[in-house]
């Protein structure tokens, strides 16, 4: 059903088109709609699965909200991760509006990928594509996406792949986002033995078995209490993890 509010946008630049907390369906001009909480809608696209599709769809659960975002490929998956994990971001959502304009006296739309809000309280507007992907089309498309974010006052990124390094860290230390990793016998004297920097296993073993003390550090890793470089090599034995600001 589409609310009294849905109609043809030709008297703006830009409109956004997306579900409200009822699942209503709503249309405004983007300056209206841009004080949306965009990190709080219900995505306006499905994420099919089926037979032979080409590319891998699901469902993430994400630490940072509690609940699942959908995601259209591995690439998405992955920035998905990418931004549960990003201390800066304080909530996101997928397909979270179609951008609408008008071209040639026709209505044309996009629906990006991703909106975050970061802890300052800025949005934004995330498209996921690698360079190697992007035709003269989508080029145009991403190109007035931009330009709507600017008229917003949000941010806008076109994004690719993880660094590889990263993005296996990352991958990992996802295991053990969920809360039950966390055991609270360990994890004040986790954040104490590590108060100095040292190599994760030996700082492990110092606090007990490591094989009940390493789900523990993987979890204050992946929340940002216990720091590394997840972008300079494979998490390893000889890692060198440090307390953070948070821990």
């Amino acid at each position: 059903m589409v609310s009294s509010m849905a109609r043809p946008l030709k008297a703006a630049r830009f409109g956004v088109r997306f579900l409200d907390v009822s699942g209503e369906v709503r249309e405004e001009p983007l300056g209206l709609a841009a004080r949306t909480r965009f990190e709080r809608v219900a995505p306006v696209r499905r994420f099919p699965s089926f037979r032979g599709q080409r590319n891998f769809s699901g469902s993430w659960w994400s630490a940072t909200l509690g609940e699942l975002v959908g995601f259209e490929s591995w690439l998405e998956r992955d920035q998905v991760m990418w931004l549960d994990f990003d201390p800066a971001v304080v909530g996101f959502s997928s397909q979270p509006f179609w951008l609408t304009w008008w071209d040639g006296g026709r209505e044309r739309k996009h629906a990006p990928d991703f909106f975050a809000r970061l802890t300052g309280g800025a949005g934004v507007v995330i498209d996921v594509r690698p360079d190697d992907r992007i035709g003269e089309h989508d080029a145009r498309i991403f190109a007035l996406t931009r330009e709507a974010c600017d008229e917003a006052g949000w941010d806008y990124r076109r994004v690719g792949a993880l660094e590889p390094v990263l993005a296996a860290n990352l991958r990992w230390l996802a295991g053990y986002r969920h809360p039950r990793c966390l055991n609270p016998a360990y994890a004040d004297r986790v954040l104490d033995r590590f108060a100095r920097p040292a190599a994760l296993l030996e700082g492990s073993r110092e606090v007990g078995d490591p094989i009940a003390v390493l789900p523990t550090v993987f979890h204050l890793l992946w929340s940002g209490q216990l720091l590394t470089d997840l972008g300079a090599e494979p998490l390893a034995g000889s890692t060198l993890i440090v307390r953070g600001e948070q821990g």
